[in-house]
Parts: C-alpha cells; structure tokens; sequence
C-alpha cells in the first residue's frame, strides 16, 4: 500500500517529542545553573556544546542503522533489522571505550582556549561526568533509529521523556542540594544528566532484548554499517564543526552582542527546526521502506509529499519570524544593560533567518531521502567543499573583510543551505540511489 499522509504524520509526531526532549534537557541544565552565576551558565552551555562535538561523529553513525532497518523491513526480514540494531550497539560501545579513554585529556585540551580559570575547571568536571554516559546517549540513538526504520517511533519517544524527567528531577537534586544531596553546582548538572542518560538507555536496551532473540551478528554486515554509516556520521561532524568555527572566529569578532543574538537565533531556530527534521526522517523511513519493497518509483512522491509538509512548516515558522520578531526574541534580552542593543541586533537576525527557511526544508528532506537509500559517500563530500572551501572562508570574506557584520553571517548562512539544497536536488533527481543495494548481499 503506497504511504499517505497520515502515514507520514504518524511516524513524525514521536520524533518531535523526542527531539523536543533532548532540547529541554539542555534548557533544562542552563536554566538551572544560572543562578550560580555567569561563569557556572559559560562552563554548563559550552561544556554542552563540547560534548555534543564529542558525540555528534558516532550519533550520525548510528542513524545508517534506520536505512538498513526500513529496507529490511519493507522486505518483510525483521530479524535482518534487529541484527542491525546490534551493530548501532556495538558503534555505541566503542564511543563509551574511546570517552574513557579521552577522559585525562579533557582538562590539558580545554587549557589551550582562553577559557576563565574558574569556567575552565567547572566545564572539565562537567566533561568527565557527562561523559560517562556517552555509551548510553549513542545507545539510545542506535535504537531509536532501529524502531524508526521498522515504523515504531512511539517506543524511543517514551524513552526519551523519561530521560527528560529524570534529567529535569535529578539537576533540582544535584546542583542545589535538595533532599540531603551534596549541592554540586555544573557537576551536579553533568551528573545528573548522565543518571538519566544510562537510566532511559537501560530501560530501553531491557525491552529491545525482550522483545525476542536475536540472530547471530554477521561481520559482513556490521562492515556495511561501518562503510555507510562513517560518512553519514562524517557528515554531520565536518558541518557541526565548520559552523564553530564560524561562531568563535567569524562572528565573536563582531562583539558581544552580536555573539549572543547569533546562539540566541539559533537556538530559537533550534526549536521551530524540530518538526521539520522529524518529517524529513519520517519520509526517510518511507522512503527505505519502499526500496525494501522494490518500489522505488514511489519515491519521488514522498519525497515531494514530505518537503510539501515540511516546507508548509517552515513557512509557517518564517511568517512568524516577520510578523512578531521582538515577542519571540525578548526572552533572550533580559539585562537591563544591554537589552537595547541586543533586540536590535537580534530582531534584525531573526528576521533574515527567515531566508533559510525553506532552503532548510529541502536539504533536510533530499539528504535525509538520500541517507535512507544508501547514498552517504557523495552527500558528504558536497558537505565538506561547500563548508570548507565557500561557506568558511566566503563568510570571512563578507562578515570580517568586506564588514557586512551580522546581515552578511545571515546571508552567508542563508547561501550556504540553499547551495546545499540545490546540489542535494541535482543528486537525487540523477537517480543515482536507484541503483544503490545495501541489503541485498546479506538477504538473497
């Protein structure tokens, strides 16, 4: 039967809670050690961000696994997509290895930047603890995109808003000292999303292994995960990493203000992205089931019925952006000081950001399409030229050089998606990923 809409939607609504719970728990964390003061809300928020960096190769290695699981599953082999699930769990594994192992260099790497000595040792206690359960983070993302690819986006959900909660419950514990607690202020922080984190993981992993046995792993299979699971991770690294330096050498020159109305724009953006990236891996989902059932002519048409729902969003978010900028903004600009200043700035990049909208939707539907088919080799290398070779130094040239200040890092932002988008384009609409196998070998 050919997926609706309905279909779509379905699969979506799980997804943006889940993405929206991991938003709060960052929230969450800055919110809560904010009262410790400017220095404990530098050392959790970056500490944050740092982690991320850490994570962010492995979690986009462990997403390859939703595209083997919906293929398999669309051929009616759920045993072939459980065995998967196994070899996110493995990616899992390594990443706890490698995260202890990073541990003692934590402190001597973080005294290379011109971090404050109090901030500096505050975010290398919250590393060391959060750290701790980096296994567990890419664990629950491993089989999330196992229940995604065979269409249960419920079951990491609930997961996921446990995480939350306990998260949430364990900072009022920790960081204050309520209930008898020692009051451990950024580690109380750490600690206490890294309880939540191998807690929510834990349960999850409990009810995967219940649901029935599992085959043996085949090393084939887990080398596949590897060849089309390392660029897709890849992916997300070189543009996470290409949009920090972007932040701390392009636009930090810029000053103060302009600095904090970029994070808070994109943190707003943050926000409002989430539906639309949920509908991007909910029509991947489709999308790998199809080729599993061999009906890849269907694709073209979720693909056009996702970015039609998912640009319908991103429409939406933009208008609102226009019509009422300062009301989204002014909860960022708080300090009496420098409100001024930063909701001129801040409404101003706010307002552009608005450019990206749709640009956003695309790319995220066509490389989405693309990963669940397979094709993560080329998407990367589109990534890495046009981030290294354009994006990084072309925004230098336009914010630094030719001062165009925070209107050129929008429009550069704003030129970087919609090159993204329109390479994605060209690359699906050759039909490459129609003669993609990444299944076959291992189910004939």
């Amino acid at each position: 039967m050919r997926p609706t809409l309905r279909d779509l939607l379905v699969l979506a609504w799980p997804l943006v809670v889940s993405r929206a719970t991991q938003t709060i728990v960052g929230l969450a964390d800055a919110l809560m050690v904010a009262h410790l003061g400017a220095g404990a809300l530098a050392a959790t928020t970056a500490g944050a961000n740092n982690a991320f960096l850490v994570l962010i190769l492995p979690m986009g290695c462990v997403f390859i696994v939703q595209s083997f699981a919906s293929q398999l599953f669309g051929k009616g082999d759920v045993g072939g997509a459980r065995r998967f699930a196994l070899y996110g769990l493995a990616i899992a594994l390594v990443t706890q290895i490698v995260a202890m192992l990073a541990v003692p260099a934590i402190d001597p790497v973080l005294s290379l930047f011109s971090y404050e000595t109090d901030v500096r040792h505050a975010m290398s206690g919250y590393l060391v603890y959060r750290l701790l359960s980096a296994g567990a983070a890419i664990g629950i993302e491993a089989l999330g995109a196992y229940y995604g690819g065979v269409g249960r986006t419920r079951v990491p959900m609930i997961a996921n808003v446990v995480l939350m909660l306990l998260n949430v419950g364990s900072n009022w514990v920790l960081i204050d000292g309520h209930l008898g607690a020692p009051a451990l202020g950024v580690e109380g922080a750490a600690i206490a999303s890294s309880i939540a984190t191998v807690i929510a993981f834990a349960g999850l992993l409990a009810y995967f292994l219940r649901e029935g046995a599992l085959s043996r792993p085949r090393p084939d299979e887990f080398a596949r995960t590897l060849r089309f699971g390392l660029p897709s991770g890849l992916n997300w690294f070189f543009e996470f990493f290409a949009f920090n330096l972007f932040v701390n050498v392009v636009v930090a020159g810029l000053g103060t203000e302009v600095l904090a109305a970029l994070m808070a724009v994109m943190q707003i953006n943050a926000v409002s992205f989430m539906p639309a990236f949920a509908l991007g891996s909910s029509g991947a989902i489709l999308v790998g089931q199809s080729i599993g059932r061999d009906d890849r002519d269907d694709v073209p048409r979720i693909v056009r019925m996702t970015f039609g729902t998912t640009a319908t969003w991103q429409g939406l978010v933009g208008l609102v952006y226009l019509l009422v900028p300062a009301l989204i903004f002014a909860p960022f600009a708080s300090d009496p000081a420098s409100r001024d200043a930063l909701v001129e700035v801040g409404v101003r990049m706010l307002m552009l950001s608005t450019c990206w909208q749709l640009f956003d939707a695309a790319a995220t539907v066509l490389a989405e399409t693309l990963r669940a088919a397979g094709d993560t080799v080329w998407p990367l290398g589109a990534r890495l030229v046009l981030a290294w070779l354009v994006f990084v130094p072309g925004s230098w040239l336009g914010v630094r050089a030719l001062e165009g200040g925070d209107v050129a890092a929008m429009l550069c932002l704003t030129a970087y998606l919609a090159l993204l988008a329109l390479l994605l384009y060209v690359r699906f609409r050759s039909g490459k990923w129609r003669t993609l196998e990444i299944t076959e070998p291992e189910v004939a």
